[in-house]
């Protein structure tokens, strides 16, 4: 039976990262700026529920868990990986063009290393692949969408085909080539069909998502809210890959999704209370406000530099 280590100081550390992420002060409006769908979508109450979501089914391709597996110490460091990415996703979606730029090219220098063959498939892989980087960003963006329009704040009427739009430039930043990538919510509910055929759980992705839905060594209170957590997750869960892992989602009545959003509610306000949060938070907001104080218009849609 492999051993994992335990989750402890998973919110301090991820609100390190947060706030490591988040430039004091905010010199430029980085790759998609106050105005964009990407900016509150990020901050949104719904945000753990989309990660945990967007990792359960990135691990269902073989390929790409594989490289988790074999070039990663995610079972010794499980808490330190999330943090990592983290930081990662404040840095690029908040952060400044240089820091975001220098930030995606770190990444895509590890991706060049990550090499090996799938046990499962007999397939060789590389990090650095633009189909494998694609189904990573694919099932992010979508992830974060159905778990906003669950339990968060829905989007309104063309902000999902937005928020798609946005994140071409993300996935251009670690290597992906902005011709491959979905710009549309039917574009990228295509392109998830199309790879579905490609998917199985593996050992290595069934030992993953029981960790990452019940990780154990939490504090208390976070812990209690990870139940609501691990529910809304898999509430989230297409048919399919609930059932490629043996999974029953859940039918959340009415009243059931407004505890599991107050849930979130609690989460957060622990986040915030972490030092420094709250001040990265506030230069957020400041940056949205004076926007939303200003011509209102939206911006062209920013390329890589």
């Amino acid at each position: 039976m492999q051993q994992y280590a335990e989750a402890a100081g998973l919110v301090e550390r991820s609100a390190a990262a947060f706030v490591r992420g988040i430039p004091d002060p905010l010199t430029d409006d980085g790759y998609f700026g106050p105005a964009s769908v990407a900016w509150r979508i990020s901050g949104d109450l719904s945000a753990p529920v989309g990660g945990l979501r967007a990792l359960l089914i990135q691990a269902l391709h073989p390929l790409a868990m594989a490289g988790v597996d074999q070039h990663s110490d995610w079972r010794a460091d499980p808490v330190g990986r999330l943090a990592a990415t983290s930081a990662y996703l404040a840095i690029t979606t908040f952060g400044e063009r240089a820091s975001a730029g220098r930030a995606a090219a770190r990444v895509r220098r590890i991706h060049e290393r990550v090499r090996g063959v799938d046990p499962v498939t007999g397939q060789e892989y590389c990090a650095s692949d633009p189909a494998l980087l694609l189904w990573v960003h694919a099932v992010l963006v979508d992830s974060n969408v159905v778990a906003r329009d669950l339990f968060g704040t829905p989007l309104i009427a063309d902000e999902a085909d937005r928020y798609v739009e946005e994140m071409v430039v993300a996935a251009e930043l670690v290597g992906v080539p902005a011709d491959m990538v979905p710009d549309s919510t039917a574009a990228l509910e295509r392109y998830l069909a199309r790879i579905r055929p490609q998917l199985r759980c593996t050992p290595a992705a069934r030992e993953a998502a029981a960790y990452l839905l019940e990780p154990p060594g939490l504090a208390e209170e976070v812990a209690e809210i990870w139940r609501d957590i691990r529910e809304a997750v898999l509430a989230c869960l297409p048919d399919w890959a609930a059932d490629s892992y043996g999974y029953r989602v859940p039918d959340l009545t009415a009243i059931r999704r407004d505890e599991i959003r107050q849930a979130l509610g609690v989460l957060d306000a622990v986040f915030i209370g972490q030092p420094g949060v709250l001040e990265a938070r506030q230069r957020i907001t400041l940056q949205m406000r004076a926007h939303a104080g200003g011509s209102g218009g939206r911006p062209p849609m920013p390329t890589p530099a």
